[in-house]
């Protein structure tokens, strides 16, 4: 499915600045598993993962895997780094700062049009997780995505996942891009003071935040792309997101270190498919729940249909992928992306 591709990485100076590169303070301990293989030497291959958002349920099978042992198990020594915002992690990647991103599939799709080759390796979901949010003022206005004109609406950042689908959402439903006003808010807190002080009208996010607003009855879900059914409501079809990828010529040239991976993620998601919502929120930090476990397993269960149970690419993701981005992004409008060279089942299917 793949060919070897060569090119040179973005210069890191300027791109990136070091003191990005954060562990999460959530729990800053359990960020790095030590590679012992089970025998305690610390000696494991070295791996740095940059995540778009540690705390983040459409990102948890990076921080579960860590928790549950399996990087150790495969003699991987793991740091799981976070950034607010996938795009930011996507950065991370492109400027040689870490070996692999756990973000949105449909960046390896923009990047190729920027003549970088990034691919997916094991593909965490078939859903992207995402909620489209109004806040309780707004919601008598904003009814379905046809009334973003004139709005404001918030994303994590300019160019991330978020702003890919929010644009979608809008075009799809006779909306121009230039009709409404996105506004990077990030997740979390910051997303949801900006909805309640009238920053924003409406925005896209995920959980925990989103179980966080409903709980505040600070806002009504209008879209709500947690499922593979609601994927397909909204957006045509599966819509593969949350995955890891890397550079390919990293991967051509690490193969054995990325199989490691790829065996670890499979096991997570074959775990995270067999237990509760209770279960898996038990092995995750204690200071993710925010003081609320309660709401913090509602928010894990209502993610959970979106991840694989295999690591497996869904059939015909990359093409609804490719529908979505083409509906309003000039560069894959104009480009003929090879989807092909963007993800590899090479690693899952042995690690199955």
């Amino acid at each position: 499915m793949r060919k070897s591709a060569r090119y040179s990485t973005l210069a890191a100076a300027g791109l990136l600045a070091l003191s990005s590169l954060t562990a999460c303070a959530n729990d800053a301990a359990s960020t790095a598993s030590t590679g012992s293989g089970g025998k305690g030497d610390g000696n494991g291959t070295k791996v740095k993962i940059m995540v778009g958002g540690l705390d983040k349920v459409i990102y948890m099978p990076a921080m579960l895997t860590q928790r549950l042992g399996y990087f150790d198990a495969e003699g991987l020594n793991v740091e799981l780094l976070t950034e607010p915002a996938g795009v930011q992690a996507e950065t991370a990647l492109v400027a040689g700062q870490v070996q692999g991103t756990v973000g949105f599939y449909d960046h390896t799709l923009d990047l190729q049009t920027k003549g970088k080759a990034v691919e997916s390796v094991v593909q965490f979901s078939r859903a992207p997780g995402e909620v489209e949010v109004v806040s309780t003022k707004a919601a008598g206005d904003i009814t379905s995505p046809k009334d973003f004109k004139g709005k404001k609406l918030g994303i994590t950042s300019l160019g991330s996942s978020t702003d890919f689908l929010t644009k979608y959402l809008a075009v799809k439903n006779g909306v121009k891009v230039s009709d409404f006003s996105p506004v990077a808010v990030g997740a979390g807190a910051t997303f949801i003071s900006a909805l309640q002080q009238g920053s924003i009208d409406g925005g896209m996010t995920t959980d925990p935040t989103v179980a966080t607003i409903l709980d505040k009855k600070a806002g009504k879900v209008l879209v709500d792309m947690r499922t593979p059914e609601g994927s397909e409501k909204a957006l045509g079809g599966p819509y593969p997101s949350s995955s890891l990828y890397m550079q390919t010529d990293w991967v051509n040239g690490h193969k054995d270190t990325v199989q490691k991976l790829v065996n670890a993620f499979v096991k997570t998601l074959k775990w995270m498919s067999t237990h509760s919502a209770a279960e898996i929120a038990a092995k995750m930090p204690a200071d993710y729940a925010q003081g609320d476990k309660a709401l913090y397993t509602q928010s894990i269960k209502s993610t959970l249909p979106m991840f694989t149970d295999d690591g497996v690419m869904p059939e015909n993701g990359p093409e609804t992928v490719e529908k979505v981005l083409k509906a309003f992004n000039t560069n894959i409008q104009n480009a003929d992306v090879d989807l092909s060279k963007t993800y590899t089942t090479e690693f899952v299917e042995a690690a199955k």
